[in-house]
């Protein structure tokens, strides 16, 4: 049996800027981190006891036998892009999906790594990440950027620059004490509201053509928001940087934000709160907010109908924490 632990992230700045049809032309970059909260894998062969072939536990429960018959469709296209057979595989989450953290991305990272190494494959963080991406965007045809995946595999506070020949992951340089005092300054709650990602990212995906000059202005708060932590500039200023970029996004397309979310919003910043945003693709998820210290207990306050999710930073990316070698003599696949 296989058991690997994938983080979730949270995006700050460059939103957007990861869609190929904008970094192909204009680069992009993206300021973003992992933090404490994960996705589990666990994979094994499924032992021929039964009179299906595979077995899969998420939100259902689903068995098949052939691969055309697997209804979710990233497990379907993994299977068949890593051609793995008889498998039985179980996800379990610390957070809800469809909640703005990249937990679909995560997901497909965490199933790539489980089913590598079920296979005895060492397989680096690059190749995961790059794997994800085209099992996601290319054999799923699902709308969205790069970010999520990349930051799945790799783990920490990076910035992730894109543009026609790929990517580059670079940390954040940081000393531990900066990075522990950002961390008590940011709030994160549950909205209680969960949507379907691609269907924002269909919509970012027309927007990101008509909305060029929001986008170049987004891209350009990467730099500032990166001199801002890595320097002894005041940290309120990247709370400040995070309203305004959330204020770019909110007018990019009317479905990322809504009336309750823009309620909330400004609660949040009646009580003291600096800036903050929605994560992931918007619609709902998860509110990110920027407090200082002495404003944190009114923001809790203000926010004290919505789940607060503690939360720490998080370095390691996707790995292995639990493997048991099994012996299985692959057959040919019945159909």
């Amino acid at each position: 049996m296989i058991i690997t632990r994938t983080p979730f992230r949270m995006s700050f700045f460059g939103g957007g800027t990861d869609f190929a049809g904008f970094y192909e032309h204009h680069g992009g970059s993206v300021i973003s981190t992992t933090f404490d909260k994960y996705c589990y894998i666990s994979t094994r062969h499924l032992p021929r006891f039964f009179d299906y072939e595979n077995q899969f536990a998420y939100s259902k429960i689903e068995t098949a036998s052939r691969l055309e018959d697997i209804e979710h469709p990233l497990i379907r296209n993994a299977m068949r892009f890593l051609d793995m057979r008889e498998i039985r595989l179980a996800y379990d989450a610390d957070l809800p999906a469809r909640s703005g953290l990249g937990t679909s991305s995560s997901f497909a990272v965490g199933m790539l790594h489980a089913f590598h190494v079920l296979k005895g494959e060492s397989v680096s963080k690059r190749q995961l990440a790059d794997e994800a991406i085209y099992v996601e965007r290319t054999l799923c045809g699902e709308a969205g950027g790069v970010q999520d995946q990349i930051a799945a595999a790799f783990g920490g506070f990076n910035r992730i620059d894109f543009g026609p020949s790929g990517y580059t992951v670079s940390p954040l340089i940081m000393g531990q004490a900066r990075k522990r005092e950002l961390n008590e300054r940011l709030l994160l709650f549950f909205t209680g509201i969960s949507r379907y990602s691609f269907q924002i990212q269909e919509s970012m995906k027309r927007a990101v053509e008509d909305k060029e000059k929001n986008l170049l202005e987004m891209l350009s708060l990467v730099d500032e928001a990166e001199g801002v932590l890595t320097s002894q500039k005041p940290l309120s200023e990247f709370g400040r940087l995070l309203d305004y970029t959330w204020r770019l996004k909110r007018g990019m397309t009317d479905v990322i934000s809504n009336s309750s979310i823009d309620g909330l919003y400004r609660k949040a910043l009646g009580a003291g709160a600096l800036g903050g945003k929605l994560l992931g693709a918007g619609g709902g998820g998860f509110l990110l907010l920027y407090a200082e210290p002495d404003r944190r207990g009114a923001v809790m306050e203000a926010m004290k109908d919505l789940v607060h999710i503690p939360f720490r930073f998080e370095t390691e990316g996707t790995r292995v924490i639990y493997y048991e070698h099994e012996s299985w003599d692959q057959v040919a696949h019945k159909q």
